[in-house]
């Protein structure tokens, strides 16, 4: 089989950044700046985001295939029973665990960093589907996106050997300061890379989706986390899912992988 290697961070040649793509840049930087003023007028912006927050782990949770509803995950958390699989009510509960954990430890000063999505993703998969599949630690074991083996696979990510290197250097690259980035492009660019080695057994998806949000508050565009994306993700799913790895592809290195243990991801896409 051979699996794909993504090239590290950031683009080389640079991003060009002109024209029609530079007017699209500045309007979402305009429209980021908006939104976050928002939080300045709420009365009580702690209350908003408790919502918010809920209603983006049950719509980040459905791209997996969870069809737990907020009203589900809010009965679950008032200890009553919800009307649908408990399993599912789990998986959402478990994202705003991930989700508040990662948001406390960047309030305490804690860097963004691997180990930080390390413990998120320990939070994450705590209980309920994937508990078994190594919460908190990166792969040791091939995975693959689509198709029954990676021979039929639309995507394999990096070979399991390659995956501290490949998260060590988006590590690297999340801290880079000179590269003169702005930061929607670094939040855009380290979450496709995130996908791209997919480094955990199970709950990749997810946790790439959390990383938005973190960068985005990290680098001081959102003084809240308050911009998902999971709504416009999960409307525009096939595109997320395949032309997002088609499109990596073209920056990195394909290798061929011998004697490489084997295993299945969450939902055929790991």
């Amino acid at each position: 089989m051979r699996a794909f290697v993504p090239l590290p961070l950031p683009p080389v040649p640079p991003l060009e950044i002109t024209g029609a793509r530079q007017l699209l840049l500045e309007r979402a930087t305009l429209a980021v700046g908006r939104l976050d003023s928002i939080s300045t007028l709420l009365p009580d912006p702690h209350l908003f985001l408790y919502s918010y927050v809920r209603r983006e782990a049950v719509l980040s949770s459905q791209i997996e295939g969870t069809q737990s509803s907020l009203s589900d995950l809010l009965l679950f958390e008032l200890e009553e029973v919800p009307g649908t699989p408990l399993d599912d009510v789990v998986e959402v509960s478990n994202y705003i665990a991930a989700m508040e954990h990662g948001m406390a430890r960047q309030r305490e000063g804690f860097p963004l960093s691997n180990r930080l999505l390390r413990e998120m993703h320990a939070a994450l998969m705590s209980r309920g589907r994937g508990s078994d599949k190594q919460p908190g630690e990166f792969r040791h074991s091939q995975n693959w996106i689509g198709g029954t083996r990676p021979g039929n696979a639309l995507f394999v990510p990096p070979p399991p050997q390659e995956v501290e290197l490949c998260m060590a250097a988006l590590e690297r690259f999340l801290h880079d300061d000179t590269n003169g980035l702005p930061i929607l492009l670094r939040a855009a660019l380290a979450h496709v890379q995130f996908e791209t080695i997919h480094p955990f057994l199970d709950g990749n998806g997810r946790l790439g989706r959390l990383l938005i949000a973190l960068l985005l508050h990290h680098g001081g565009l959102l003084s809240q986390p308050l911009l998902y994306l999971s709504l416009y993700l999960k409307e525009h799913r096939p595109v997320y899912y395949v032309g997002g790895h088609s499109k990596c592809t073209s920056k990195g290195r394909n290798r061929g992988v011998e004697n490489v243990p084997l295993v299945w991801g969450e939902n055929g896409s790991c």
